[in-house]
């Protein structure tokens, strides 16, 4: 019996589920690893930790559900969060952490080469907007602000290029991570030379970009050994989370349907033959395969910031039962009505992307009085990740029709969530409970690539997302009204963001003066 096996490098976490060629779960298992946040805008990982922790949680699949039930391992797909850089030196050894997505210390860069005509073009060439968590910019702040580390590095990579050279030797990027880097230039799919000349880089300093049915070379003999796997084994580089997700829930090409993933960050997506085009740049458009582009808008801030708002304010029987704590929060808010009153959040404690994509921007609650109570907190910092959630909705809808929706991701698929988001768009919302798209997604590609499928669309047409959630005509009028004041506070604030960040960075800067001068 054959299986196919997928490992999802998330933003907090390894995910692996093991499939059989009927696309059953055989078995799951999920590792975690820290982010690290240094100093304000900094957000990085030890890709160490990661490799570390994805060597031990495929280890343990195998041994628990794949050797025991003698299944043949026909192919391991990978899939990862997007925007992340490592550089590492001559020998591939990192030099310092890796660089993730919600890392907004490029902020400068980011804002002076967006409001440059060279910015216009290279989000035109490139489909990704300008903004701290690409690459591009990351790896020109890294070259203007550690000098040293640039000049010692022999390639800029992506966490699962850095993964996957671990464990077979290549240096090799599949398209849509590459497309979502800012140097990749969608329509000829080769480096953007504009863009490495921004970067101050050659295309030598990046990996090969290779389609996302690509093979990336033979386990290294140490890991055929010690994950008992045979040489033959295929490494898949498979594709990006996002892609994933998005073809995991059934979306494909000209489908009037968006794909919403709520995980810790978020996004809203849609799947065509072509590229959506915007002056203002507000989407992004990466390549899966072949003239099929997944487009859409990312947030910075879905389940993890409710999560920060349980750590803060939940009340914890286990101190480290996350999900119980939250569900507790959740069973509080059945007597808040819809608007909580009155009171409206601000998610935005990572800065934001899309819609507004302004890396400054800040959280608050706002139209707080005096009969407020923890009740309408809890309700109002949901409503408000949902809210922005639907701004990104909103303005993709601009572009193209969307009549229904499918939501994925484990903060999304809760049901009070998908209940929400129904009747915050007045539309129907559909989702599989206890179902993981992104997984699901890259068995379809393996399953493909097997030749079980003939393409990716049709490996989608059969995709069933069993469960609806209709809209409460009622509570999206309710909606719509509160609606209107947190998108007008989310641009009229623009200046004040950008001055309590200075301020952030002044007296942290200070306070770190007066702690090495006062031994």
């Amino acid at each position: 019996m054959k299986c196919i096996i997928t490992i999802e490098l998330g933003t907090n976490g390894i995910r692996v589920f093991a499939y059989d060629l009927s696309g059953r779960i055989i078995g799951s298992m999920k590792g975690h690893y820290p982010t690290f946040h240094t100093e304000p805008d900094h957000s990085e990982q030890d890709p160490e930790q990661i490799f570390i922790t994805t060597l031990y949680v495929l280890k343990n699949i195998l041994n628990e559900y794949i050797h025991p039930k003698k299944y043949e391992v026909a192919s391991i797909c990978f899939s990862a969060s997007m925007h992340s850089v490592l550089a590492v030196d001559k020998n591939g050894n990192p030099l310092g952490y890796a660089i993730t997505w919600a890392d907004n210390r490029a902020k400068k860069e980011a804002q002076e080469l967006r409001n440059s005509s060279l910015g216009k073009k290279l989000y035109e060439a490139t489909g990704t907007p300008i903004h701290p968590m690409s690459p591009l910019v990351k790896i020109a702040w890294i070259r203007h602000n550690n000098k040293e580390r640039f000049r010692l590095t022999s390639k800029f990579l992506s966490i699962k290029t850095y993964i996957i050279h671990q464990l077979t030797g290549e240096y090799i990027i599949d398209y849509s991570i590459a497309s979502a880097t800012g140097l990749m230039n969608i329509h000829t799919v080769n480096w953007e030379e504009d863009a490495l000349q921004y970067a101050g880089i050659t295309a030598n300093q990046l990996a090969v970009p290779a389609p996302v049915f690509t093979a990336a070379g033979k386990l290294k003999k140490a890991y055929q050994q010690s994950l008992r796997l045979p040489a033959e084994t295929k490494i898949l580089i498979g594709s990006s989370d996002g892609c994933l997700a998005t073809l995991g829930d059934g979306i494909i090409k000209g489908a009037e349907k968006a794909s919403i993933t709520i995980e810790d960050s978020g996004a809203v997506r849609v799947m065509g033959s072509t590229v959506l085009k915007d002056e203002q740049m507000r989407f992004f458009n990466y390549l899966l395969t072949d003239n099929c582009y997944v487009s859409g808008g990312p947030t910075n801030n879905g389940g993890n910031i409710f999560e920060w708002f349980t750590r803060q304010f939940g009340e914890f029987t286990n101190p480290f039962d996350m999900e119980n704590s939250m569900q507790q929060l959740m069973e509080e808010v059945d007597n808040v009505p819809a608007g909580s009153d009155g009171l409206l959040f601000l998610p935005y404690l990572l800065g934001e992307r899309a819609p507004i994509w302004n890396a400054n921007a800040r959280g608050a609650y706002f139209g707080l009085n005096i009969k407020h109570e923890r009740r309408h907190f809890i309700r109002a910092t949901i409503e408000g990740i949902l809210y922005e959630i639907y701004s990104i909705g909103k303005t993709l809808g601009e572009q193209r029709s969307i009549n229904s929706l499918s939501v994925n991701g484990s903060f999304g698929t809760i049901p009070f969530c998908s209940q929400l988001i129904a009747d915050i768009f007045n539309k129907p919302v559909w989702v599989r409970q206890q179902f993981h798209s992104v997984s699901f997604g890259a068995w379809l590609l393996s399953a493909t690539e097997m030749g079980i499928y003939k393409s990716l669309d049709d490996a989608a047409q059969p995709v069933e997302l069993p469960n609806v959630f209709r809209p409460n005509k009622q509570h999206h009028a309710v909606y719509a009204d509160y609606f209107g004041i947190f998108e007008k506070l989310s641009t009229k604030l623009f200046d004040e963001f950008e001055a309590i960040g200075n301020l952030q960075k002044k007296y942290a800067h200070s306070n770190k003066t007066l702690i090495y001068d006062n031994p």
